[in-house]
């Protein structure tokens, strides 16, 4: 058996969130608390009580759906002895669950986690105003044909393909006339649905670089340790574990594609079965059954999913 421990991207956020683990688990409580101290801010209270359109700000969203991660990785070593270094093949996180899941094999700090995902939040909104930018889903198209209408949309604008998630899953990105074309151009490729995404920015595109250069300062700042576990890396699909290589990834990664779709195959191809997502939603594991050949599955946000992974070892 060869495990990798999976974390969830923007998108996962929902009220309420992280709140049974708090009250049912010290350890997640001092991470919900570590994270309000961190950011001076009482996100906590935010992701328990709302409301769901702050919650959903990118600023807010990311440190807190790392937060939830972070909480149940945290029980899981606490209640359970379950060290990642001792049971993880690899980590890997879709977009912002990169930090997530650095922050869970010692290369970040939890209070850096959390100080530097509020400014990657901050950074990307603050990179394309708003209403300009946009992101669109593509379904039941293979990558290669929604490339293809990316190119075609693009019409002297941003539009490139952001995340490839498989199953005939991909997401553009670019400038919002752009991303409209898209739309239009893929039903008459063959997509069965395609439509845009409730997002404030379009992230993972050229248009994000004003976002790139404000992190490749704030990464600077940062101790970023090697990672006890190696990461499957978003923009290359491969392993790495070198600090350096890391801090370089994570910049190119706000400009880049999430090659979500070949970090699975990579990881199933170096023999992983067994796929675990920790945090809030299930998202990652139904990218990873669409994807890998047949997957042993499980996601771990709430008490009762910690005992049942638990008593399954």
């Amino acid at each position: 058996m060869s495990r990798a421990f999976i974390f969830p991207g923007q998108g996962s956020q929902a009220v309420g969130m992280g709140k049974e683990l708090a009250e049912n688990f010290v350890a997640a409580r001092e991470v919900f608390q570590e994270v309000d101290e961190a950011l001076s801010q009482k996100l906590s209270k935010l992701m328990w009580e709302g409301p769901q359109e702050d919650l959903t700000l990118t600023e807010n969203a990311q440190p807190a759906i790392m937060a939830v991660s972070l909480a149940v990785s945290r029980t899981l070593e606490k209640q359970g002895g379950f060290k990642l270094a001792d049971k993880a093949t690899f980590v890997a996180g879709h977009s912002l669950g990169e930090y997530s899941a650095l922050a869970a094999v010692g290369a970040f700090s939890l209070s850096d986690a959390a100080r530097i995902l509020k400014l990657r939040g901050q950074a990307m909104q603050r990179a394309v105003p708003v209403g300009e930018g946009a992101m669109a889903v593509l379904l039941g198209l293979d990558f290669e044909a929604a490339v293809e209408v990316a190119k075609e949309a693009a019409q002297g604008d941003v539009c490139t393909a952001a995340n490839d998630n498989g199953g005939g899953q991909v997401v553009v990105s670019g400038a919002k006339a752009a991303v409209d074309r898209a739309i239009e151009i893929a039903k008459t490729k063959g997509a069965k649905r395609s439509m845009l995404l409730p997002v404030s920015a379009p992230f993972h595109c050229p248009l994000m670089q004003p976002a790139a250069d404000e992190m490749a300062e704030a990464l600077a700042g940062v101790t970023l340790n090697t990672p006890t576990v190696a990461l499957v890396a978003n923009v290359t699909a491969s392993r790495v574990a070198d600090a350096d290589t890391i801090r370089k990834l994570l910049v190119e990664q706000v400009t880049g594609m999430v090659r979500w779709r070949e970090s699975v195959l990579f990881m199933e191809a170096q023999g992983v079965t067994d796929y675990i997502e920790l945090g809030a939603g299930k998202a990652l594991a139904g990218m990873v059954k669409r994807i890998a050949a047949e997957p042993k599955l499980a996601s771990i946000g709430t008490p009762a999913d910690v005992e049942t992974f638990l008593t399954s070892l």
